[in-house]
């Protein structure tokens, strides 16, 4: 697996003995599911030479609203087949405004809007030219919400099958399959700002601006449990 570098995080415990990475895909205000399983690891690769694939979470999220759950697409230049780190974003498409607009929509009156939404409105608005560094500004800020220190690392090349101490997650997230992940990777419920039943596994800014300060600790219990029946621990 050629990565950049290898940075070792403390943050994890059941972990922090041994450098742990994950290579996973990047995907646009990812739902908490991914989260879950990035905060089991010390590092994170992002897939940067596949060919891009459509339909996915790479440049899609969902989040709650009034009418139910909301799909935001991040509209591309469209082009021959592309690798993940050469897709453009379209901008002649005005889906800032309209993305802007839903997440104030929606979260206008959550508990923790005003003290989060500034900060990804001023990532949102830097109008990145690519999807790949859109979607790694996004992250890191997830991340630093949810007090996961993670450092972020890019693939060099392709590889099917990574070589070294790597966990390929790539393609495991899959937005047909939100409300299986969701009831097996996080088995919490939360007070939503819409509906009499929760909607699971929707992007993590519905958890973050739900429960503030809560969703980090929320995402690293899913994560702990998991490594515990992966370790046989209970």
């Amino acid at each position: 697996m050629h990565i950049e570098s290898v940075v070792v995080s403390t943050f994890e415990k059941n972990t922090a003995s041994r450098v742990r990475s994950v290579l996973i895909e990047s995907q646009y205000l990812p739902p908490i599911s991914y989260f879950v399983k990035l905060a089991a690891f010390n590092a994170v690769v992002l897939e940067k030479h596949e060919r891009f694939p459509k339909r996915t979470y790479r440049n899609r999220c969902y989040i709650n609203s009034a009418q139910g759950t909301d799909r935001l697409v991040v509209p591309l230049v469209r082009g021959g087949r592309s690798t993940t780190g050469e897709v453009r974003i379209d901008y002649s498409q005005k889906w800032l405004t309209r993305h802007w607009r839903a997440l104030q929509s929606s979260y206008g009156k959550a508990p923790y809007f005003e003290h989060y939404g500034p900060g990804l409105r001023d990532v949102l608005f830097m109008k990145y030219d690519f999807l790949l560094e859109l979607n790694k500004a996004l992250l890191s800020l997830c991340l630093d919400w949810l007090g996961l220190p993670i450092p972020i690392l890019e693939t060099r090349q392709y590889e099917k099958a990574p070589e070294g101490a790597v966990i390929d997650l790539r393609n495991t997230i899959i937005a047909k399959k939100r409300t299986e992940l969701q009831e097996t990777e996080f088995p919490f419920t939360y007070t939503q700002v819409f509906g009499s039943k929760f909607v699971p596994d929707l992007s993590v800014v519905d958890l973050v601006f739900c429960t503030g300060p809560e969703a980090g600790r929320l995402v690293k219990s899913a994560a702990n449990g998991i490594e515990q029946i992966k370790t046989g621990i209970r």
